[in-house]
């Protein structure tokens, strides 16, 4: 058996160990992930220790490959988003989904320090021109990248962040600086719920999509609205939260679920004025609740929810995108036919999505309202632009409507 080494107060060295007679100072010598002998130096044994459990803790946390560069896009990432302790559970499992579905795989395996901007561009470029997907989504992506790259670089790991005005110059390029937003028409708007109103299979959508026409609101608000939250006689809809689908983690696979997400700002909490035409829908489903059954779905906590699909529970959005498209069919097919027989040309409605009749509240509500701070806390615009945007768009429609008119009416060309 080897004798032990000692240091010069007799105490017994531990592997790696040991004291160095010209200064007696302390010396521990190990390898680290790369290969490379590596040494830890100090004046007493004790201090030394600590230095060696430190290593050790920083050995098992990765922290020695993240300081010498050579960490991957995947590890960084997953130390980011443990430091995101205030992010709300819906947004967390939301940037876990992004980066899991469309980085942690072969981008996500390279070594921070050697991504430039040029592979940004390329990757990006990747996602909207081979795996086509939407720019909105790719922004998404970017979302989770930017500040992973960021705290690389606030940890001197890297120089720059190589994430730095690649969207911009993507949205530049491919002219989708901003989501292309739509409204229907008074005369679409009016002949969609026209059509539901009388139709034998489809009126029962009729006050949802009243609701939805009439408030403005996004679907996950008005999916999650519960009796508690309007007031049929002050005539009023308390705005303060939203049903969303997300991701978790349970037993090592990721789920999807319903669960409660809250407003980010305070903007989102709002008190909508309720319109005659929706406080006569809510109307209509409380008595056809009284009939068939109220909503005794409970998610996280809160109940009585207003709406509810056929077999009693909450609605959700793509089975509300899957009914338009249904509805939009049937109403064409029977408007072409219908306007044949009257001699006139068709009203056909264009394909839309749940978000489209928040848009298309909006228009309506940009038409007649002058006061853009109104509009925007009625609508729960975060950030006023938006609100300036579509206001811009309507009073630009306007202008022409009202030069055409001139046109018409002038007689002295």
């Amino acid at each position: 058996m080897a004798k032990a080494r000692k240091d010069n107060k007799g105490r017994v060295l531990l592997r790696g160990e040991s004291q160095r007679s010209q200064d007696m100072r302390y010396v521990y010598t190990y390898t680290d992930p790369f290969g490379n002998r590596k040494y830890l130096y100090a004046t007493d044994l004790m201090e030394l220790r600590q230095k060696e459990d430190k290593l050790k803790r920083d050995q098992l946390d990765g922290l020695d490959v993240y300081v010498a560069g050579k960490a991957t896009i995947n590890f960084v990432f997953d130390r980011y988003i443990s430091t995101k302790y205030d992010l709300r559970k819906t947004t967390r499992a939301n940037y876990e989904y992004t980066y899991d579905h469309f980085v942690r795989g072969e981008f996500g395996k390279k070594l921070i320090c050697d991504v430039k901007y040029s592979d940004i561009r390329y990757f990006y470029y990747h996602l909207l021109n081979d795996l086509h997907l939407k720019p909105a989504t790719v922004d998404n992506v970017h979302t989770v990248l930017h500040p992973t790259f960021q705290l690389a670089v606030r940890d001197n790991i890297i120089r720059n962040n190589p994430t730095d005005g690649v969207m911009a110059e993507i949205k530049k390029k491919t002219g989708k600086n901003k989501s292309v937003r739509h409204a229907l028409t008074k005369e679409q708007q009016r002949a969609y719920l026209g059509f539901l109103k009388e139709h034998p299979i489809y009126v029962h959508w009729h006050p949802l999509f009243t609701v939805l026409f009439g408030t403005g609101c996004r679907i996950g608000e008005v999916a999650g609205l519960r009796w508690q939250d309007i007031d049929l006689e002050e005539k009023s809809i308390n705005i303060n939260h939203g049903l969303v689908y997300f991701t978790e983690m349970v037993d090592g696979k990721r789920k999807s679920r319903l669960g409660i997400s809250y407003p980010k700002t305070e903007a989102g909490i709002r008190m909508i004025p309720m319109l005659p035409e929706v406080g006569e829908a809510f109307r209509t489903v409380y008595n056809d609740h009284k009939k068939t059954g109220f909503n005794k779905t409970v998610i996280d906590g809160m109940d009585g929810f207003i709406f509810k699909n056929r077999f009693g529970n909450v609605i959700n959005q793509q089975s509300i995108n899957d009914a338009i498209k249904r509805i939009v069919s049937d109403y064409n097919g029977e408007e072409i036919i219908l306007a044949k027989k009257e001699h006139r040309k068709p009203l056909l409605l264009p394909m839309f999505s749940c978000h489209y009749t928040r848009h298309t509240f909006c228009t309506r509500f940009c038409e007649t309202e002058t006061n853009v701070k109104v509009i925007q806390e009625v609508m729960g615009h975060k950030d006023i632009t938006t609100t300036l945007d579509i206001y811009a768009e309507v009073t630009e429609a306007k202008k022409r409507e009202a030069l055409d008119k001139l046109s018409k009416n002038m007689d002295i060309f």
